[in-house]
């Protein structure tokens, strides 16, 4: 016989033997069963238990055997059919996950609408682990106390509405946040440039003598030409700082671009004599105030710009010209352009080019701005600009 068929009837074989055990303990289930007792104890008959029929138990046909001993392939007369497997049971929980489960349902008890509620601050709503059974879904509703506020806004401090007028002062309309707020994005055309001092306020030159003992003094002040221009004296001991404020004895200006030297000479009490002869200074652009308004003096060689530079530029001399004549009272005021030099070539073109730039950069009506030329044949070499108001 060959291993299939010895394999197969032995599964046949334990199949059989199985479904036999199990026929007897339902057998002896049945009849364990007490019997039932009628009134006053008597027994009463018992319905024997049906006997499940037992399932047709194929005949096994024992193996022939040939001659010596040996097997011999033999077919079954008929061929069971094998009985249905019985349904597999889930496991039974452990008995510590039973009894978990029992705590958590005696604790929290949900209502027939499958609601559980979980009230704060109560015993037995505080788990370290919870296991919800049956819907897939868990809602929550957060109980808050009504919020009541006790204010009346009339009372209240810093709510009061006060009178009108209190009123209006509050609401008043602010118009310089508005204008400032515009600067930001739109760039004034008259840019101020406060870095710009070319123009000296005050004096154009002081001198600090330091001699004692002396009766008399006199400071004089020369041009390059040796003119005396303005001179100071006194008696006594001379003050420690003197100033000169750019004007000459004959009430003219002095003129930017040339070299100036002083002589200081002093007498004391027996009639002697001292002198002392500074060091040469040139006087720079400065500004004289007087009640029509500033009067500015500069050499014209300030006005050239740099080289390659567009049209509209303007030197920074003139710029700061114009601050101060557009600071005046009025934008009316008429001012008068005063260029002198050696020939009327220079003239006219110092002229015509501080009469554009000026006209660039000044408020109003550019013909307020007057122009006037001077030949000098010993004025300096780059020419002198006056700019003044018209009396």
């Amino acid at each position: 016989m060959s291993d299939r068929s010895l394999t197969r009837r032995a599964a046949l074989l334990t199949i059989a033997i199985l479904w036999c055990a199990g026929t007897a303990r339902a057998a002896t289930a049945g009849a364990s069963a007490p019997a039932a007792t009628g009134a006053g104890g008597s027994p009463t008959a018992a319905t024997p238990a049906v006997k499940p029929a037992a399932p047709s138990t194929p005949a096994v046909t024992p193996a022939a055997t040939g001659a010596g001993g040996s097997p011999t392939a033999a077919t079954p007369a008929v061929k069971p059919t094998a009985p249905s497997t019985p349904a597999l049971k889930p496991a039974a929980a452990p008995r510590a996950t039973r009894a978990k489960r029992a705590a958590v349902a005696s604790a929290v008890k949900a209502p027939g609408d499958s609601v559980q509620t979980l009230k704060g601050g109560q015993e037995g709503t505080v788990f370290r682990s919870l296991t919800i059974e049956g819907e897939d879904r868990i809602r929550i509703d957060y109980q808050r106390p009504e919020l009541t506020l006790d204010v009346d806004p009339e009372q209240a401090p810093g709510l009061a509405s006060g009178g009108p007028a209190a009123v209006l002062e509050r609401g008043a309309p602010d118009f310089s946040a508005p204008l400032i707020g515009s600067t930001a994005r739109e760039p004034s055309p008259y840019l101020a440039h406060p870095w710009l001092q070319r123009f000296t306020a005050g004096a154009v030159a002081r001198f600090a003598p330091a001699v004692q003992g002396v009766e008399r003094w006199r400071l004089t002040i020369a041009d390059s030409r040796g003119d005396a221009v303005a001179s100071f004296e006194g008696h006594g001991e001379p003050p420690r700082q003197i100033a000169w404020d750019g004007r000459t004895r004959f009430g003219l200006l002095a003129v930017p671009g040339l070299t100036y030297s002083h002589v200081f000479e002093a007498w004391d009490k027996a009639g002697n004599k001292r002198s002392f002869v500074g060091q040469g200074f040139d006087v720079s652009a400065y500004r004289v105030d007087s009640a029509e308004g500033p009067i500015l003096v500069f050499s014209g060689a300030e006005l050239s710009v740099a080289p390659g530079a567009p049209a509209t530029a303007v030197a920074p001399i003139v710029l700061e010209a114009a601050g101060w004549i557009n600071h005046g009272a009025t934008a009316d005021r008429r001012y008068r352009i005063v260029v002198t030099a050696r020939g009327q070539e220079q003239a006219g073109a110092l002229l015509g080019d501080a009469a554009r730039q000026l006209a660039l950069v000044t408020l109003g009506n550019p013909a307020r701005i007057e122009r006037q030329s001077k030949l000098d044949p010993q004025a300096p070499v780059a020419g002198t600009v006056v700019i003044a108001p018209v009396p």
